[in-house]
């Protein structure tokens, strides 16, 4: 079972849609190569599966790819500001203009939406990230990253000009 080698967590991890004990039934059979079965899903709304979902031996449960978590609502991008102060789950800047009738102009605004980052996705400081709402994964966390564009700023996040289209 290819799947199952890589256990970081204090719990077994598998995933709940596939079947671990299908290889143990036959007695005289031996295990192939191959991997062991995995559970992924194209989640819809022109996104691709990434080949990391179809192909890795991560579980995770709030994935959109592989896990049960459904995506549905807003759809959103953002610049990714921050990551790894907490667990899979990066803080998203979103930059907006708000009108201000008072002054007949525009004024610069900006939220921070944190966002659950499925193993299958590598993303640093200042990369574009697509994010899909989904149900409340903890307190603060009601999106899912869906996609990544790399070209963001290259890299580190130092110096990134964070009003770019405007």
């Amino acid at each position: 079972m290819a799947e199952q080698t890589q256990q970081t967590e204090k719990s077994f991890q598998k995933q709940s849609a596939v079947f671990i004990g299908r290889d143990q039934r036959a007695l005289g059979k031996k295990k192939g190569k191959g991997k062991g079965a995995r559970f992924w899903k194209n989640i819809g709304l022109g996104f691709k599966t990434p080949k990391d979902a179809i192909e890795g031996t991560y579980v995770d449960q709030n994935c959109p790819f592989t896990g049960g978590i459904s995506i549905r609502g807003r759809i959103i991008k953002g610049v990714v500001r921050s990551q790894g102060k907490m667990r899979r789950t990066i803080i998203v800047r979103r930059d907006f203009l708000h009108w201000v009738p008072k002054y007949n102009r525009y004024e610069k605004r900006h939220a921070n939406y944190a966002a659950h980052l499925s193993p299958c996705f590598r993303v640093r400081e200042g990369d574009n990230v697509t994010l899909g709402q989904c149900r409340p994964i903890s307190k603060t966390v009601r999106f899912n990253v869906v996609e990544v564009d790399a070209k963001g700023s290259g890299g580190d996040g130092k110096g990134v000009k964070l009003f770019q289209k405007f």
